[in-house]
């Protein structure tokens, strides 16, 4: 943390590729990207593996995922001669919460489709994260309002580490130009109007005029779409 105030003056005005490649040298096997192999992931796993330079990669199987997420991560490993590091559920923690909640619970308040979350996402991703000293996500300003003030560097103080995101000010048509451009494998889901892909019972498709977001958690308010990996409450130090 006592570094941040440099790294965001150092990292000002870089691409994407740029911040990559510093922070792969910079932290080196403490660092990871978190993939949910959606589109922006997809970008960040094609620009790291075209560094050249060893990157440590994972994802979260909440065990509620699509067919076509797994499809993505098979196209990628093989693309990218990759593997991922894949972080899962306490299956106890699993069979207690629906003993107690049912399998649904998600549907019935903010509350419990947080301790969903929790169980699935969040839990194992402490696991992970106490493995490095920095980690890359794929957020944008423009996905959701609760995502504003993503930077392209800043403190995690969830978990302690830094959170470094090189597409924080890419539009989602940037995105999708660089997909195109480099060929990127990408969910198929995408095609059908699925603009950010989680759990299968969390997900559908947008709808005309909505925000990319809007198809995750669509029975919340906006203010409410996050699972708790990202917490609107981190600021920057």
């Amino acid at each position: 943390m006592e570094k941040l105030s440099d790294y965001k003056a150092m990292l000002r005005d870089k691409s994407p590729m740029q911040v990559i490649e510093w922070a792969l040298g910079e932290f080196g096997k403490r660092i990871i990207l978190a993939s949910s192999f959606g589109a922006e992931d997809q970008v960040l796993t094609d620009m790291i593996a075209s560094t050249g330079k060893p990157a440590r990669f994972f994802t979260l199987d909440t065990g509620r995922l699509f067919q076509e997420t797994y499809d993505t991560m098979q196209k990628s490993m093989e693309r990218y001669s990759i593997n991922y590091e894949v972080y899962a559920p306490n299956p106890d923690d699993i069979a207690r919460m629906i003993e107690k909640c049912g399998p649904n619970l998600f549907y019935e308040s903010v509350e419990k489709r947080r301790q969903c979350c929790d169980v699935r996402k969040l839990r194992p991703l402490k696991k992970v994260l106490k493995t490095v000293d920095a980690w890359i996500c794929g957020l944008r300003r423009a996905q959701s309002i609760t995502r504003t003030d993503v930077d392209i560097i800043s403190w995690d103080e969830q978990f302690g580490i830094y959170k470094i995101c090189p597409l924080f000010d890419w539009s989602e048509e940037d995105i999708w130009k660089y997909i195109k451009e480099q060929n990127v494998p990408y969910n198929p889901l995408h095609d059908s109007g699925f603009r950010s892909i989680g759990c299968v019972p969390c997900t559908r498709a947008t709808k005309h005029g909505e925000d990319e977001r809007a198809g995750r958690w669509w029975w919340e308010s906006p203010e409410k779409k996050e699972c708790g990996l990202h917490r609107k409450s981190e600021k920057n130090k």
